[in-house]
């Protein structure tokens, strides 16, 4: 049951982020006010790249994604060392939409399985398919916090 509602979790939120980024006007999506650190854009291309690692990871989720994503939007990068041309909007909205149909097939049960290899990201270990994918949601739920508050800052100057 508790995987059952990771994954109802996880479609609900992932659907939240592609509404909400839709709505971003692409113009505002390579303004990076002073106070942080990366753009909508980065932030957007983040998600995708993290969220297919994690599930990857996690369970038997196949979605391919450009290999220039990595390069672009791995945790450490940031806009101002690119030296290729960043994904369009929409580009990066077929993405979460495939990511989302993917996140269709993933089953409950897979879930309650032991990772084949445990993941640790800093001082967090993680041993199960379920705990994983739910970390997922959270980091995902996190960027979306952040384009929220450079929207604000951004609409504000």
């Amino acid at each position: 049951m508790m995987s059952q509602n990771i994954l109802h979790t996880g479609k609900r939120v992932h659907n939240m982020a592609l509404q909400q980024i839709q709505a971003i006007p692409e113009e505002l999506f390579d303004v990076q006010p002073p106070q942080f650190n990366n753009t909508i854009r980065w932030h957007v291309g983040h998600m995708i790249v993290t969220l297919n690692y994690f599930l990857y990871k996690a369970t038997s989720f196949q979605f391919e994604i450009p290999e220039v994503y990595g390069r672009l939007f791995s945790p450490g990068t940031k806009p101002s060392d690119w030296t290729v041309a960043p994904p369009t909007k929409e580009e990066l909205l077929e993405c979460i939409s495939g990511q989302l149909k993917g996140l269709e097939g993933i089953s409950a049960a897979s879930l309650e399985e032991p990772l084949k290899q445990p993941v640790d990201l800093g001082p967090m270990h993680f041993e199960n398919a379920g705990e994983l994918v739910n970390f997922a949601l959270i980091h995902e739920a996190m960027h979306l916090g952040n384009i929220a508050s450079m929207l604000k800052v951004i609409k504000q100057a």
